[in-house]
């Protein structure tokens, strides 16, 4: 087995279900990254620090019936990551990219623990932006990292390291952090998946905060399958960190042509103004509406970020340093911070309520559009230009991501091509809070679709490797739904406004008749079992409801409609709303119709 195809989890989990030793495969591994000066890496894992690993991994196959059982214990068996240097590895020093900084904790992160006791192997801390304080990548005394695809472009940041130890595929998956998205930015420069959870999905104990209210801990990986399953591994509660806010969301968005919003006119440079038409004719290909949007209120949130007081939270991280030893920290970052001696504490509840009426306001949006799509950056600056304006080229990365924490929102930024010079082009799609895991089942779809190479290699992804886990959701009770509640009629609402999404549309079993009740408004049918032979299919829709909303639901109900069982056409049974006997004495028979839907047509012609 030769460790240099293996890219994806599942190329992972398949060499150690044939029997690969995690010792040999690692070993070639970390002499295969070298020890060489190289500006994604600020520690690689020393010799003690991997045997340690090694050891712990072995001790736990000594005792596990085979390796199938194994791997079930252990999801992430023997596959290396790589971790950014903002958040704690045990053992391993933390420099948020300040040598004057450094320390060495004595305990790993929450989310680095959880991959540790999945069976991950650190390979060591990646390059950042000086405390997570910018988005090109390139303000760190280790090095500027470039991106995997131009050496004269920046590599993005603040999460540098981590996405390019991905793109480079020398790590199946790392950890970054993002706050105002420097989980994203180094994906779309280096054709990587970036996944940003909702505020609060993932615990940020054992993480050098930037800004602890909005931080995230983000994942990179090759394919979306393993960016959800590693969020799903790191995901809940996490008892040390106050601003843990673990809140499943629905399974998945809607089963139907979602409506996409996107930028009404979206600012890119010239080699970008080719690939965002491109990719909104991607999403058009596969059935959705594309619906353009005013973005200035999202921008106007944006502006609160770096304009606003939200830089004292960087500030009182390193309000101690910045007074003792000033020029500890990069021109740049210290300039940005220094920003934050200016504010005041009524500056910043002016702020405060500026923003929460912003996230009252910028909440409808959800009911116009299921998603957002943007182009991840609205272009990929060379470093020349970075050296000529530091402060302004950075802000100008940060237009389409910026808003995304301040809203509590979540992300996923996605590969969609490449430009006529090579360079690869990402977009990011953008869904309410607590969405993540319907948002990452919409990307499999994005990433089907594109096909591209995985990072900077060859590697194409396999549809027959799917994620090991998936990130939690809500648990919900599958509703069968006959008419006024179907798709587009007036009661839909009452579904909608609840959270439910359209899981199907199909048929009942070949046993049940349709009547139009009498009297009812809006008008509804009743559905009645009846002996085999004596009905027909008729058609239906699914809802996953949210189990926290049934009762609401129900209590809207009327009599002579109940909750009851549906035999499906395929053998399924399912709830679903059923109508009582007496109230068809006066219905009628609308059978032949087949379809609540056509016999309300069928009386409008």
């Amino acid at each position: 087995m030769d460790e240099q195809t293996l890219h994806t989890l599942g190329d992972w989990r398949q060499a150690y279900l044939g029997g690969a030793a995690p010792r040999a495969l690692l070993e070639a591994r970390v002499a295969r990254l070298g020890r060489a000066v190289d500006a994604v890496w600020i520690h690689r894992a020393s010799a003690a620090e991997l045997e340690a690993q090694l050891a712990a991994l072995e001790a736990r196959e000594a005792v596990a019936a085979d390796r199938a059982a194994l791997l079930a214990a252990l999801p992430l068996f023997g596959v290396p990551f790589a971790v950014k240097d903002n958040i704690d590895v045990a053992g391993m020093p933390t420099t948020a990219a300040c040598p004057a900084f450094a320390r060495t904790p004595q305990s790993s992160a929450h989310a680095v623990q959880r991959l540790l006791d999945a069976g991950a192997v650190c390979l060591g801390k990646t390059n950042l932006d000086q405390f997570a304080t910018g988005l090109v990548g390139a303000r760190s005394p280790y090095g500027r990292p470039s991106s995997a695809f131009d050496a004269q472009r920046v590599s993005g940041g603040s999460s540098s390291g981590s996405a390019l130890a991905v793109a480079r595929a020398e790590v199946a998956f790392s950890l970054g952090t993002d706050t105002a998205g420097s989980g994203r930015v180094p994906a779309g420069f280096n054709n990587v998946v970036g996944l940003k959870p909702t505020p609060g999905r993932v615990g940020t104990s054992g993480v050098l905060p930037a800004c602890r209210t909005l931080d995230c801990v983000s994942v990179f990986a090759l394919t979306v399958e393993d960016a959800a399953s590693v969020l799903a591994l790191i995901e809940g509660p996490d008892a040390q960190d106050a601003y843990s806010a673990f809140a499943p969301g629905p399974a998945r968005l809607p089963a139907r042509p979602l409506c996409i919003g996107v930028p009404q006119s979206a600012e890119l440079d010239a080699e970008y103004a080719a690939a965002w038409p491109q990719a909104l004719a991607q999403a058009r290909s596969l059935g959705h509406e594309i619906v353009p949007l005013d973005f200035a209120a999202l921008h106007a949130v944006a502006d609160l970020l770096y304009n606003g007081p939200w830089v004292a939270e960087r500030h009182a991280v390193v309000q101690a340093l910045l007074e003792s030893a000033p020029e500890a920290l990069d021109p740049t970052v210290r300039r940005v911070i220094e920003g934050a001696l200016g504010r005041t504490a009524t500056d910043t509840f002016r702020a405060q309520y500026a923003l929460r009426e912003a996230q009252r306001d910028l909440a409808a949006l959800w009911k116009d559009v299921d998603l957002l799509m943007v182009p991840t950056t609205p272009g990929h600056p060379r470093f020349a230009a970075l050296d000529a304006d530091p402060v302004g080229v950075n802000a100008r990365l940060g237009r389409y991501t910026n808003f995304v924490n301040l809203l509590g929102w979540c992300a996923l930024a996605l590969p969609a091509g490449f430009t006529a010079e090579g360079l690869p082009f990402g977009i990011t799609f953008i869904g309410p809070g607590q969405a993540d895991a319907a948002l990452a089942r919409f990307g499999l779809a994005w990433q089907a679709a594109v096909a591209l190479p995985l990072g900077a290699t060859d590697a194409r992804p396999l549809a027959s490797q799917p994620a090991l886990r998936w990130p939690a959701s809500a648990p919900t009770l599958p509703l069968a739904v006959v008419g006024a509640h179907l798709s587009g009629m007036p009661l839909n609402g009452q579904l909608t406004s609840r959270g439910a999404t359209l899981r199907e549309a199909t048929t009942t079993a070949p046993c049940y008749r349709l009547h139009a009740l009498a009297g009812t408004v809006p008008p509804k049918p009743g559905l009645q079992r009846v002996a085999a032979g004596g009905g027909a299919a008729i058609a239906i829709e699914i809802w996953d409801v949210p189990l926290a909303e049934i009762g609401s639901l129900l209590a809207l109900i009327p009599a002579p409609l109940g909750l009851g069982s549906l035999l499906l056409a395929d053998g399924r049974s399912v709830h679903g709303f059923i109508c009582e006997g007496h109230a068809l004495a006066d219905a009628t028979d609308i059978t032949d119709f087949g379809a609540w839907r056509a016999y309300m047509a069928a009386r409008q012609v």
